[in-house]
């Protein structure tokens, strides 16, 4: 029986409690059919442009009801819904009643997994091409690498100053007991890896994409160290440099706007923390193969990066679009193979669940605490499109598989202690 029979029968046999006057097009009926088949648990309210208002699910919890400002919108998530519900709330096309776009993510994807996906004939056909071309859309040259960063991190720094902790630390914090705050979390986190690296003051540290420099003014103020920090953006090599006047630290640490494949020397620590989800698939080999020459006899990389615990797939086509463009999350099956053929050692290897989860959560929290400001530095569009990106991300590593994995590699294998005892030594605020 081919997908699109075995589709008809799925909607023919469902049922939706609906009331009032119900859009009768056949759009919307597909619409209704597939989320009455899907959604299982959590309570979904939608109301069509023409005010009928449709239940699905049940239970006790809280609400989310959505409203359909525009009929257009209902074709246009049943052929690509991984692109177009981002668009929608973006655009006004769909707006929230009750709850919020959070709660509305996290109603869908909760019931996504375990009911097979929101697929339709459209979906998988996309995602099926995607996958074909996902090594084409990640050709990642320098200056293409340049131009996907500028996207996403040369942004106004007043904006990352509204969600961010202290030392704008835009990764996934490390949570000891669960109870932390963000900056408690960041500082946590910040430790854990200098405690990975076995960093003392005579080393040379290499932190391939610095970011705003925060960690590697931590690893200065902590250790004595010196530290090389590299980026592809010139916002975050201005403020770094700023910032590292301001604290003194000038002397131990310096910043570069540098591409890691041009970049020459030898380090005996080098670290990198989400910046390899920018890399791309056909840059793996590469990547590893310069970690390998830049690192001295004796030394220790840790890589600190967004993963999938799922088999390879492909990048959501709205967070492609307008978060991060190049950007992919890869699965350990696509990572450890290079590491294999680069001559390191993998020393240690860690996977933190749902760390990121309640770091995104404070971020979005956060965000909306200063969304009026966030208004007058951009304008309500694009805090519609923080909004659903800081809600989707978040509800990814709750619902969808995302994780993080921190991967400690060496040149040789005495490098590092022979037990994992050292790492919990003190990695609390």
């Amino acid at each position: 029986m081919s997908q699109f029979r075995r589709f008809q029968i799925k909607i023919k046999n469902t049922r939706v409690e609906s009331t009032n006057v119900s859009d009768p097009s056949i759009a919307f009926r597909v619409l209704r059919a597939l989320l009455a088949r899907s959604i299982r648990t959590g309570r979904l309210r939608v109301i069509d442009v023409l005010g009928g208002i449709h239940d699905f699910g049940g239970g006790s919890s809280e609400r989310v009801c959505v409203r359909f400002q525009k009929s257009s919108a209902y074709w246009k998530l049943l052929l690509n819904p991984d692109l177009y519900l981002g668009e929608a709330y973006m655009n006004g096309e769909i707006t929230i009643e009750e709850g919020s776009i959070a709660d509305f993510l996290e109603v869908v994807l909760k019931n996504v997994p375990s009911q097979g996906g929101f697929v339709t004939p459209t979906t998988s056909a996309l995602n099926a091409f995607d996958f074909c071309i996902k090594r084409f859309r990640q050709i990642n040259t320098p200056l293409k690498s340049r131009e996907n960063v500028g996207h996403h991190y040369d942004l106004s720094s007043d904006l990352y100053k509204l969600f961010l902790d202290q030392e704008w630390q835009y990764s996934c914090g490390y949570y000891s007991s669960g109870s932390e705050t963000l900056e408690e979390a960041q500082k946590s986190k910040m430790q854990y890896i200098l405690t990975k690296l076995l960093i003392n003051k005579d080393h040379h540290v290499l932190d391939i994409g610095c970011g705003w420099g925060g960690l590697a003014r931590y690893i200065a103020r902590e250790t004595g160290a010196r530290v090389t920090g590299i980026t592809l953006s010139r916002e975050q090599l201005d403020y770094a440099e700023n910032k590292t006047r301001e604290e003194g630290l000038s002397h131990l640490v310096k910043f570069k706007l540098c591409d890691y494949r041009n970049l020459k020397g030898v380090y005996d620590r080098i670290v990198s923390v989400g910046m390899f989800e920018h890399v791309g698939v056909d840059c793996y080999q590469t990547f590893f193969q310069t970690i390998r020459k830049l690192m001295g006899r004796e030394g220790v990389a840790l890589l600190h990066s967004i993963g999938r615990s799922t088999i390879p797939t492909t990048t959501n086509p709205w967070i492609k679009k307008y978060i991060f463009p190049g950007g992919y999350i890869p699965a350990l099956s696509e990572v450890i193979p290079h590491v294999e053929r680069s001559g390191l050692f993998m020393t240690d290897l860690e996977v933190l669940r749902l760390h990121y989860a309640k770091t995104i959560n404070e971020w979005r929290e956060r965000f909306e605490e200063q969304r009026e400001r966030a208004q007058s530095i951009y304008d309500e569009r694009f805090c519609r499109m923080w909004e659903f990106y800081l809600a989707s991300s978040e509800a990814s590593f709750k619902y969808s598989g995302n994780m993080v994995f921190h991967m400690q590699l060496a040149g040789q294998q005495e490098a590092v202690p022979l037990t994992r005892s050292y790492l919990y030594e003190d990695i609390s605020v």
